[in-house]
């Protein structure tokens, strides 16, 4: 397993996109928007996803706006099988919360697990399309 990214929900993407690539030096890496989900996700780091953790930008179109606390969302974990990691954790006493499958209006694999204090933790599979 590998550490991918970090999931933090924003209210203006572009200021954030900016604060990340101008002030800190990150590079914009990929952006892209989900009119069926009416969000954009981009994605920024240091260096290539293949090699590097990045964090992923989320902008939920028409929320301009997140109480502290409620924009963190999840650690991302890439494994082999995300089926058969699912089997794993669940097997080792672990709790799913989204079964493994298809990502909503795309087409990466993926589930999420959650961990003792509350905090989503995702699987994806190494190939991703979104």
């Amino acid at each position: 397993m590998r550490l991918l990214h970090t999931m933090l929900r924003v209210g203006d993407l572009d200021k954030s996109i900016a604060f990340y690539t101008e002030v800190l030096g990150m590079t914009l890496l990929r952006r892209k928007d989900y009119p069926d989900g009416q969000f954009t996700l981009a994605f920024v780091g240091y260096g290539d996803e293949a090699h590097n953790s990045v964090i992923e930008l989320t902008f939920n179109w028409g929320v301009d706006s997140y109480e502290l606390g409620t924009g963190y969302g999840h650690i991302a974990l890439e494994v082999a099988d995300v089926y058969k990691a699912c089997e794993d954790i669940r097997a080792r006493g672990g709790k799913i919360t989204r079964e493994p499958g298809p990502m909503k209006h795309g087409s990466s694999i993926l589930a999420f697990v959650e961990d003792p204090d509350g905090y989503k933790i995702e699987l994806l599979s190494p190939t991703r399309g979104d």
